[in-house]
Order: structure tokens, then C-alpha cells, then sequence
């Protein structure tokens, strides 16, 4: 199996005619930083509206979709799980009928048990085993809503934008906006740097984890002549081979850097420039209007 063409995450798809591909990088950005930072203290609803809009940009992207629905599913299903334990970590698992007060003295409290909870599951016994009582409260429930759509926002909206633009577009775009911090002398172009050579390092991430994969398939380990204990071990062997490995490609590549005495970068030089068309006006425009309608959603529906 090839990671690096099957699993594009976090990799530019070169090619592509996806309108996001024209959008201009500074726009990109911002339309980000909506998807990460509206979501704090906002409610469920503004939550699962940015869920909706992802999946509608994602299916309306024009992107080809090999590229984008392994990522997508998997995704889906990490999000899902962590809600889903979120949701059973925080729900009441106390008995339905026990008290610990008088219920004369809690009329209030009980008028409105109701309101509290969802679902409530009364104890029962299939075969030898008890199962519940178990309460599903609406906090629980919020609180799952909260972690899954947070996971899935934050995640799949930067990779979308990693797949329809270049590393060198969302440099200078960055660059863009520090651009008063350079004027103070704090020093933005080693952080974009930095950065850039970060974005360059995920493909090589991905193919020491194939490596290391395709080392394991050939070996053919049964696991379960292994039992638990020396599975464990060989998974603590894996992970620690996939960091040295990942580590002397950061020393080599400090070293081919050291060996240049002065790295001068201008960051003026990475802005992609697109043909001047009508559709890329168009686009832009819809990109601008996207971002003054998202920050007056959420400020009218977003609340808690």
C-alpha cells in the first residue's frame, strides 16, 4: 500500500481544478482561522453547521475523489469514536431509583430530571450480567458534539487547504499578515522558515510510517503466538525506529543547512500568480462575502 498517493493528507495535489486551487492564499487563511476559532464557545448548532459546510465544500470542490475520501472516512470514524467516548465518560452512571434524599424535600429537582437527561436505560440482566442504570445526560451529549465536531473542523479544514495550495502561497500569505512584526524587528523570516521546511517534511513523515509498514508485511509477525505482552513490545520497537528514523532525516537535513553560511529569503518570490479571469474575481468575491456572513452567523447563532 503507498501512503504517500492513496493518503494525500497534508500534501499539495498538483493539477487539480478545484476552484479552491484559485482562491487567493491571504483569503484561504482567514477562512481557517474561522473554521478553528468560531468554534470555541460556541454551541453544538454552530458546530454542526461547520461540519455541514465542510462536507458541502468537499463534495462541491471538484476535487478528484481519491483524493480526499480515504482521509475523509477515516476521519469521520476518529471523530465519531472520541465522541462517542466522551459521551459515556461523562454520563451519570448512578442508580435511577436509589436517593440519597427525601424526594418531598426535591419536588423542583424532580420536575425537572426530565430536562436533564436523554436517554435513561433502567437496570437490566441479559443472561449472568447486569447491565446499567445508565443515564444519558444532555451535558454528555453537548460534550460529545463538542469533541467530535472540534476534531473533525480542525483537522479536515487545514487539510483542504494543504491539498489545493502550494507551501510557498500559504508562506507568503502568512508573511502578508506579520508583516507589522517585521517592521518591530522580530525575526518573521526565520518562523516562515521554519515553517516552510515543516510543510516540505509531512511527505516524509508519511513514507518512514510506509516503511516502516512494509517492514512489518514482509516479516509476516504473528501477533497472536506473540500474546499481548510481546505484541506490546514489538509496537514499542515500531514507534521507536519510525522516530529515529524521522530524527536522522532532521539531522541530515540540519546539516545540509549548516553547511550554508547565509540563507536569504524573500518571501515575495512564492506568491503563485494566477492568470487574471473573471472566474478567479468571482470566486474571491464569494470568498469575501463567505467570511462577513460567517462572522455575522456567529454572532447572532453561535453562542452557548
Amino acid at each position: 500500500m503507498n501512503l504517500l498517493t492513496k493518503f494525500s493528507v497534508g500534501q499539495y495535489v498538483h493539477g487539480n481544478r478545484s476552484w479552491l486551487r484559485i482562491i487567493d492564499s491571504r483569503l484561504k487563511i482567514i477562512i481557517v482561522m474561522i473554521f478553528l476559532i468560531t468554534p470555541i464557545w460556541a454551541g453544538p448548532i454552530w458546530r454542526l453547521s461547520l461540519v455541514g459546510f465542510l462536507l458541502l465544500i468537499t463534495f462541491l470542490s471538484l476535487l478528484p475523489s481519491r483524493v480526499w475520501w480515504r482521509s475523509l472516512f477515516f476521519l469521520s470514524c476518529l471523530s465519531l469514536l472520541i465522541g462517542c467516548i466522551s459521551i459515556l465518560a461523562s454520563s451519570d452512571i448512578q442508580s435511577l431509583d436509589g436517593y440519597l434524599r427525601n424526594p418531598n424535600e426535591l419536588q423542583v429537582v424532580l420536575e425537572s430530571q426530565k430536562e436533564w437527561n436523554i436517554l435513561q436505560i433502567p437496570s437490566q440482566k441479559i443472561w449472568f450480567i447486569n447491565f446499567g442504570p445508565y443515564n444519558l445526560s444532555r451535558k454528555a451529549f453537548e460534550l460529545g458534539i463538542k469533541t467530535s465536531t472540534l476534531i473533525f473542523t480542525v483537522i479536515h479544514s487545514v487539510n483542504l487547504m494543504l491539498l489545493t495550495t502550494l507551501q510557498e502561497d500559504i508562506v507568503w500569505g502568512l508573511s502578508w499578515f506579520m508583516y507589522p512584526l517585521r517592521k518591530i524587528g522580530l525575526p518573521t523570516s526565520k518562523w516562515l522558515f521554519q515553517l516552510l521546511i515543516a510543510l516540505r517534511f509531512i511527505p516524509l513523515v508519511q513514507e518512514e510510517l510506509q516503511n516502516i509498514i512494509k517492514s512489518v508485511s514482509v516479516r509476516s509477525i504473528n501477533f497472536r503466538n506473540l500474546g499481548l505482552k510481546k505484541s506490546f513490545n514489538v509496537l514499542l520497537i515500531l514507534v521507536e525506529r519510525l522516530f529515529q528514523n524521522i530524527f536522522l532525516r532532521i539531522d541530515h537535513g540540519a546539516e545540509s543547512l549548516l553547511s550554508k553560511k547565509n540563507i536569504i529569503i524573500k518571501t515575495n518570490r512564492f506568491r503563485t500568480l494566477y492568470p487574471s479571469k473573471s472566474l478567479n474575481v468571482i470566486v474571491n468575491t464569494l470568498s469575501i462575502c463567505f467570511i462577513c456572513i460567517a462572522i455575522f452567523l456567529r454572532k447572532l447563532y453561535g453562542a452557548l
